[in-house]
C-alpha cells in the first residue's frame, strides 16, 4: 500500500485525550479542545525518579514537591513548587490506546537539520515543544505555548503519551527556593471539517504564540557567507553590494546587505577563527570603521546588517564570569555565563553599539551551542539537552528562563533594529525577534546539503512563518560549485514562498542569466505573499509540489 493511502485510511486518533470541546463565549463557531488532566505524574527529584500522588488529578505531590494544574478556557497550566530540592524535570503521563497507528509531524528545539517529516511515531523519539498527529481522518496538535519556563518535549509510547518539562539549570536540577515556576501552558487543537493538516498546523501555531513581532515589510537581500565562509573584507562587501543592487532597481522596499562573520579579529590563540572573537566591537584589519561601512552600504542602495556572536568571552576576562568547561564546550573558548547580570550588560552594549553604527538588522548566532554545548540534532540523538553535572552562576533559574531573559535583554537593547536569531531556541525566540533562521546551514559548496537543510526546513517550518516570526530557511549559495539548475529552483521557491530570501552570490557565478532571475526573485521577495504550502509534504521529506501564490508549481530536487 502506498504511504499516501496508508496515511489517509488508517490510524486511531489521540483525540480521546481531550477533556472537552468548548464553544467560545463570543458565539464564534471556532471550537477549542483542552487536554485531560494527566493519569500519572513523575519527577526527577534530587537525582532520582519519583512517582507523585494525585489529588483529583489537579494536584500531585511528593514530599515538598507540588505540581498543580489549572484549566483555563483554552489551556492547561502546569505550575511547580519545589522548595529545598534540586528538580531536574517533571513528566505528565496520559493513557492512550495501545494500537494507535497514526502518523506524526515533529519539530526541533532550535533549528531543524533536514530531519522533519510526517512519519510513524517511535517510543524513543523526542518531540520538542509540539507535534501534530494525523489519523487518516483528522489532525490533532499537542504542544505548549511559546515563552515557557522549561524545555518541554513529548513522547508517544505504546500505552502512554507523556510531556516532560526539563527544569534543569545547566546540567543540574534547578533550585527554585520558595517561588512557583509556571513550567508550561499546554495547548491542543483538532482539525475542523474540511481542514487540511497544513491548515490545522498553521492554526495551531497561532494558538501556541499569542503575539508575533514581524518586520514592517518583507526582508530580503544578500549575505556574503556562502562564497567567503568568513574570508571577507570591507572591499569585498562593497563589491558584492554594488554588483547586486541593480537587481533591486525600482523596488521601494530595499534589500539588506548582511556582513557575516569575519569582520572582527579572531582570538590570539586562534587568530584564523572567523566565528570567534574576544570582543564583538573590534574590527579585523580587512575592515575599517564599521559605522562608516554601514553608511557606504546605505549610499549604494541597500540596508546594512551585521552578524555577531554575543557570548564570546575573552581569555583576559575573569574566569568567574565564564561558563564551566563541559563535553562539547571543551575548546578552551571562554563563554560568557548568561545568568550573570554583568555579562548581560556586556551583551546589551553590543546591540546598543550596532544601533549607534546605524545597522538596521543584526543577526546573532551560536548562543544555544555556546550555552548547552550541543547542536539540536545532538540533543535529540543523546536524549539530553546538555551534559549533566554542571551549573550556571544562578542556580535558581531554569535554562529556559535564563535563555529567555537573555533574549529579552537583546530585544530591549536592539530597539527598533530587526533581529535575526540563528541557533536560537525556537519556542523562546518566537514573538521576540522579527526573523529566525529555522534550519541548519545550506551550502555554497554542495547541492545535497542545500536540498537537505533548505528544502526540508522550508517545507516543514514555513507553517510557523508570520506567526512565530519571519521564518528564514537560509541562503541561496550561488557559486560555481553548485549547479545553477538546482540553485535557480531553490531561489525561485524561497522568493515565491513569502519567506525571507537571502542570496550569497559569487561574482564568477553571477552572469546575465543569473542576474535576470535574481532581479525577478528580488521583486517577488520584496512583496507580501501568502506562505508557500508543500502539497506533497505528507509523502516526502523534500516536497517537490508546492502551492505558491495560488499556483501549483513543481520542482526537481534530485
Amino acid at each position: 500500500m502506498k504511504r499516501r493511502n496508508f496515511i489517509r485510511t488508517t490510524g486511531i486518533s489521540l483525540a480521546s485525550l481531550y477533556m472537552s470541546d468548548i464553544l467560545l463565549a463570543s458565539g464564534s463557531k471556532s471550537i477549542k479542545s483542552i487536554i485531560n488532566f494527566p493519569d500519572e505524574v513523575s519527577a526527577m527529584f534530587n537525582d532520582r525518579i519519583v512517582q507523585l500522588s494525585g489529588k483529583n488529578q489537579q494536584e500531585w505531590t511528593f514530599r515538598e514537591l507540588l505540581v498543580s494544574m489549572n484549566k483555563t478556557d483554552s489551556s492547561l497550566i502546569t505550575e511547580i513548587h519545589a522548595p529545598g530540592v534540586n528538580l531536574s524535570s517533571v513528566t505528565l503521563h496520559w493513557n492512550i490506546p495501545a494500537s494507535a497507528s497514526s502518523v506524526i509531524l515533529n519539530d526541533h528545539w532550535e533549528r531543524t537539520y533536514g530531519d522533519v517529516s510526517w512519519h510513524k511515531s517511535c517510543e524513543t523519539e523526542i518531540l520538542p515543544w509540539y507535534f501534530m498527529e494525523y489519523s487518516g481522518s483528522e489532525t490533532n496538535g499537542f504542544g505548549v505555548k511559546t515563552g515557557t519556563g522549561s524545555f518541554c518535549f513529548w513522547q508517544i509510547g505504546k500505552n502512554q503519551l507523556s510531556l516532560t518539562m526539563d527544569t534543569r539549570s545547566g546540567g543540574n536540577g534547578v533550585q527554585l527556593g520558595d517561588r512557583i515556576l509556571q513550567a508550561a501552558e499546554i495547548v491542543t487543537i483538532k482539525s475542523l471539517p474540511g481542514e487540511s493538516p497544513f491548515q490545522t498546523t498553521r492554526r495551531f501555531t497561532k494558538v501556541m504564540c499569542d503575539k508575533v513581532r514581524m518586520p514592517k515589510q518583507p526582508v530580503y537581500g544578500i549575505n556574503d557567507w556562502y562564497f567567503t565562509y568568513g574570508n571577507n573584507s570591507e572591499k569585498l562587501i562593497l563589491e558584492h553590494t554594488k554588483m547586486m543592487v541593480p537587481m533591486a532597481d525600482g523596488l521601494e522596499n530595499r534589500p539588506f546587505s548582511v556582513i557575516d562573520a569575519g569582520w572582527f579579529p579572531g582570538p590570539s590563540y586562534s587568530p584564523n577563527d572567523c566565528c570567534w572573537g574576544d570582543s564583538m566591537t573590534k574590527t579585523d584589519s580587512n575592515f575599517s570603521d564599521m559605522g562608516q561601512l554601514a553608511e557606504k552600504i546605505r549610499q549604494i542602495g541597500m540596508r546594512p546588517a551585521i552578524w555577531t556572536r554575543p557570548l564570546c568571552g575573552s581569555e583576559k576576562d575573569p574566569k568567574s564570569l565564564m561558563l564551566p568547561l563541559i563535553k562539547g564546550r571543551e575548546e578552551n573558548k571562554p563563554v560568557l555565563d548568561p545568568s550573570i547580570p554583568e555579562n548581560l550588560e556586556q551583551i546589551k552594549s553590543y546591540f546598543e553599539l550596532y544601533n549607534r553604527w546605524s545597522y538596521e538588522m543584526v543577526k546573532f548566532d551560536f548562543t544555544t551551542f555556546d550555552i548547552l554545548g550541543k547542536w539540536g540534532f545532538e540533543m535529540l540523538k543523546d536524549k539530553e539537552m546538555t551534559a549533566s553535572g554542571w551549573h550556571m552562576h544562578d542556580q535558581s533559574k531554569t535554562n529556559a528562563e535564563i535563555i529567555l531573559n537573555m533574549y529579552r535583554t537583546i530585544r530591549e537593547a536592539a530597539g527598533e533594529t530587526y533581529i535575526i536569531g540563528c541557533n536560537t531556541i525556537s519556542h523562546l525566540a518566537a514573538g521576540l525577534f522579527e526573523l529566525n533562521r529555522v534550519g541548519d546551514d545550506t551550502s555554497g559548496n554542495e547541492w545535497a546539503r542545500t536540498r537537505k537543510m533548505g528544502v526540508n526546513t522550508l517545507a516543514f517550518r514555513s507553517v510557523q512563518h508570520g506567526i512565530f516570526y519571519a521564518a528564514d530557511g537560509d541562503c541561496v549559495g550561488l557559486t560555481t560549485k553548485v549547479p545553477w539548475a538546482k540553485n535557480k529552483q531553490w531561489m525561485e521557491l524561497v522568493a515565491k514562498s513569502g519567506t525571507p530570501l537571502f542570496i550569497s552570490a559569487q561574482a564568477d557565478a553571477t552572469g546575465t542569466e543569473q542576474k535576470a532571475v535574481i532581479k525577478e526573485c528580488f521583486k517577488l521577495a520584496s512583496k507580501e505573499l501568502p506562505v508557500g504550502e508543500p502539497l506533497d509534504w505528507m509523502e516526502t521529506a523534500f516536497p517537490k509540489t508546492w502551492k505558491l501564490n495560488g499556483k501549483t508549481e513543481h520542482f526537481d530536487w534530485e
